[in-house]
């Protein structure tokens, strides 16, 4: 197996140095000052899974293999360099972050990557196991593994990582997409839409990923936001009684609810794992994102999500995914950046008053 090597090129983390062009620096500027303040709005919830202090582990995981735009892997760096890192610090986090990302190319095999029609499944499958070992680790630690992606294939590594500490954990996965393509059904041949089929088993044997083996059950996984679904997902999805809220469960019930009958559903003491496809939102929200969707959720119905889940105590792993920083204009860019930012604030504790 080729080796993992990472940057020697330092990201910028601490002292965060901010990724803006002059016409922005204002607005990045605010933003960081402004994550000072919340220092003195922190939720006082125990995190029941983690040590004390509570200790967050930040994975770059800058991988676009699993589908064909590229961009994606730029996710990471921009938004360690709008100030993530600090205003995980601020929350009074401890920021586990090495300052160097993995440089994935080292782990493309050098032959054809391609598995019949899952396109670069080999080069997935070598990424996914990398993450799948440092996520792993990082829970076996007790701190909470926050992965920064990426497209959503990286999630075989991710979910796999969190399960091998946490047999019991359940998966709330925030998308507009159900990602739950087989071999046999996906018809792009793009690993991003399957991750969940390959944690489940129902990929069956394919060929490099003998490592990943069946590690998420049908009735430990709830779907938030659904409203792209191809008809072989929705087969599988009712064959396997998989629990789902679409856009229009949210609609009938509000956000509330939904994250009330998730919680019901999965159990309240239960170790929670959140990937969360930042395409879950409305493009309006976030547009810098590869398949965007209309009729998503709202800022607030986002956000809520991620508050509600951290109120629990019971996250042990979240994945922000799928934030690309090369698609549309510059407006659109920071405006994607920085909801990732409040995303990932708000699973960690960030609250309104």
């Amino acid at each position: 197996m080729p080796k993992l090597q990472r940057e020697s090129k330092a990201l910028p983390g601490s002292p965060t140095k901010p990724y803006a062009s002059p016409s922005h620096k204002a607005s990045v500027d605010s933003d960081k000052k402004s994550a000072e303040v919340f220092g003195a709005s922190v939720s006082d919830f125990v995190q029941k899974y983690l040590t004390s202090p509570a200790t967050v582990s930040v994975v770059g995981a800058g991988f676009n293999g699993g589908q064909p735009r590229g961009g994606v892997e730029q996710g990471p760096a921009r938004l360690v360099e709008f100030g993530l890192l600090d205003q995980l610090k601020a929350l009074n986090w401890v920021v586990d972050f090495s300052e160097k990302f993995p440089i994935y190319e080292n782990l493309r095999p050098p032959h054809s990557t391609d598995v019949g029609k899952l396109k670069n499944a080999r080069y997935v499958s070598q990424v996914a196991e990398d993450v799948k070992k440092t996520v792993e680790k990082i829970c076996r630690s007790h701190h909470l593994a926050l992965t920064l992606g990426g497209d959503h294939s990286i999630a075989m590594g991710t979910v796999a990582g969190s399960a091998s500490v946490h047999p019991d954990v359940g998966v709330i996965w925030i998308d507009a997409h159900a990602d739950i393509n087989t071999p046999d059904t996906t018809s792009s041949g793009n690993l991003h839409g399957c991750p969940v089929s390959f944690l489940m088993g129902l990929a069956g044997e394919v060929e490099s990923f003998e490592w990943l083996h069946p590690c998420l059950t049908p009735d430990r996984i709830v779907y938030i936001g659904l409203r792209d679904l191809d008809a072989p997902e929705k087969s599988i999805l009712k064959k396997h009684k998989i629990k789902c809220f679409t856009m229009q469960d949210v609609d009938r019930h509000g956000i509330g609810r939904v994250m009330e009958m998730t919680l019901d559903y999965l159990g309240r003491e239960r170790p929670l794992h959140l990937s969360y496809d930042v395409d879950a939102m409305d493009p309006s929200v976030v547009p810098a994102t590869g398949t965007p969707v209309r009729g998503g959720l709202t800022f607030r119905e986002g956000h809520y999500i991620c508050e509600i889940l951290h109120e629990t105590g019971n996250l042990v792993a979240v994945d922000i995914v799928e934030v690309n920083p090369e698609l549309g204009d510059e407006q659109n860019m920071m405006q994607t950046i920085q909801v990732g930012c409040s995303l990932i604030r708000s699973a960690l504790g960030e609250t309104l008053l």
